[in-house]
């Protein structure tokens, strides 16, 4: 970790040209906000407008999928309620166009807040010359060099590749190509059950795809509590044609109108061992931007993974760059990108800050969705560290009953010495917007009384996280379940 700090006073704040190599979340969020203490913002990107790959080719556009994914298999669901409707006939050019018109609404807003803020945006790719000295390759094939007082790097991260598995076909896609729809196959092979693998397969499942998952873990999810994990693979079983947990796939080849794939695993019968696929989708994780041009001419340093190396006010080696989001480590997650880059401009602004979360939230936005944030009941066991365990399971919950999505469940993690929250975990439906209140009772150092005591509005799911600090007094009003001890 450097230890080096800026020295910049208030006053100097105004004089100060910052320049934002990025323009995802963090790399939009450090700008604005640059330009809003009254810096010279100036935000480097390819892209015709901010957003970065979350916008463009990420977050954005596969929430959207999948709340048509949703919709799709809630009427399906709708038989068991006595409401039938007839299949649904997808027009994919039209869905493709909606999904792309939320993409550019979005961006869209994002290129007049920047005008709006006076931040001088240059569509481009950046090198370094020096420490405060960029290169631009403009997107009009012209080139600039300007020099900044500090430099934030920004660039995000790629999807990664298994070198053996790679394959020159228009068949093979990354989460990318997934996103474009170009169009519905018969069958698709996702490799990796991580949450990109899982949410794209389910995008494509929905559409009608036969899906099948593989994982070389012996769970999906890997790092998620298994508890948490456990509803969702037991619905995506029913929506997957396979789930295969502790299996490699050993080779991709070309294979006539589809790519053959060759399984390797314990749990994989004989006849199984080779199969083929119309598509296959490489979802094994990401790899972090740091190649960037020029990098060597700077202090910045980089770890043996490839991420730059910064302190906790996002602060490299080089005391005029400072790095945040994906590229300076895990988790890879947009809102952790839009808080650091936050951070490292207050930094700059001479304020006393630094990025030091007690709870980053994680959400899967499978059906059901899976949320957790601060410690994990598997965080725990590795750290031997000892922990009380309250959960309330949605059957008992009156709003989720209604729903008809009874699976669902909300555990707390509490210190049984000062019965501090320390960690909350959702699955169920809606969990991404739940686990909102368990990050906020981690930050506020919240005891379990405190969430217990905290009114909910009923009937809601949020009602949950209220009741489940109840079970861990044994005061559930809706689950007999006495404390122990």
């Amino acid at each position: 970790m450097n230890e080096t700090l800026d020295q910049t006073t208030p006053e100097a704040t105004t004089k100060l040209h910052i320049a934002v190599v990025g323009g995802g979340p963090g790399g939009y969020a450090a700008a604005f906000l640059a330009a809003d203490l009254g810096m010279h913002a100036t935000l480097i990107d390819p892209e015709p407008n901010p957003g970065g790959v979350c916008l463009y080719r990420g977050c954005i556009p596969s929430k959207a999928l999948l709340h048509v994914a949703k919709l799709i298999e809630e009427s399906e669901q709708a038989k068991n309620w006595g409401i039938e409707f007839a299949a649904p006939k997808i027009d994919l050019a039209r869905l493709r166009i909606w999904k792309e018109n939320v993409v550019k609404k979005l961006t869209g807003g994002l290129g007049q807040l920047s005008k709006q803020r006076h931040v001088e945006y240059i569509q481009g790719s950046a090198s370094f010359d020096n420490s405060t000295t960029l290169r631009i390759s403009k997107a009009d094939s012209t080139e600039v060099i300007l020099n900044f007082d500090r430099i934030i790097i920004a660039t995000g991260s790629r999807p990664a590749i298994i070198p053996a598995l790679k394959l020159e076909s228009p068949r093979m896609m990354d989460s990318t190509g997934a996103l474009n729809l170009e169009d519905i196959p018969g069958s698709l092979l996702v490799v990796g059950g991580g949450y990109i693998g899982l949410e794209l397969g389910s995008v494509y499942a929905a559409l009608g795809t036969r899906v099948t998952v593989v994982e070389m873990l012996p769970g999906l999810l890997p790092g998620a509590d298994r508890d948490l994990v456990l509803p969702l693979h037991k619905r995506l079983e029913k929506m997957f044609e396979a789930i295969l947990l502790n299996t490699t796939v050993a080779s991709l080849k070309e294979d006539g109108a589809g790519i053959r794939a060759t399984f390797e695993g314990a749990a994989v019968p004989e006849k199984d061992r080779e199969k083929i696929f119309d598509r296959v989708l490489v979802s094994v994780g990401r790899k972090p931007n740091s190649e960037i041009p020029g990098l060597e001419n700077t202090q910045v340093r980089v770890s043996s993974r490839g991420f730059i190396e910064v302190n906790k006010q996002l602060q490299t080696a080089d005391p005029s760059i400072y790095a945040i989001g994906d590229v300076v480590g895990e988790p890879m997650l947009a809102h952790k990108a839009s808080h650091e880059g936050r951070v490292a401009v207050e930094a700059i602004a001479g304020h006393k800050v630094a990025f030091e979360p007690n709870a980053i939230p994680a959400v899967v936005f499978t059906d059901p969705e899976v949320a957790w944030c601060g410690l994990t009941e598997t965080q725990a066991e590795k750290e031997k560290r000892e922990i009380k365990v309250a959960k309330f399971p949605w059957g008992a919950s009156g709003r989720a009953v209604t729903l008809d999505r009874p699976e669902g469940m909300t555990k707390l993690l509490i210190d049984p010495q000062t019965e501090r929250v320390l960690g909350v975990g959702i699955v169920g439906a809606g969990a991404g917007e739940l686990i909102a209140e368990g990050v906020l009772a981690i930050e506020m150092a919240a005891l379990a009384s405190d969430v217990a005591m905290t009114i909910h509005p009923h009937p809601t799911l949020s009602e949950t996280v209220m009741e489940s600090a109840e079970v861990f007094f044994g005061t559930s009003t809706h689950v007999f379940r006495p404390k122990r001890g």
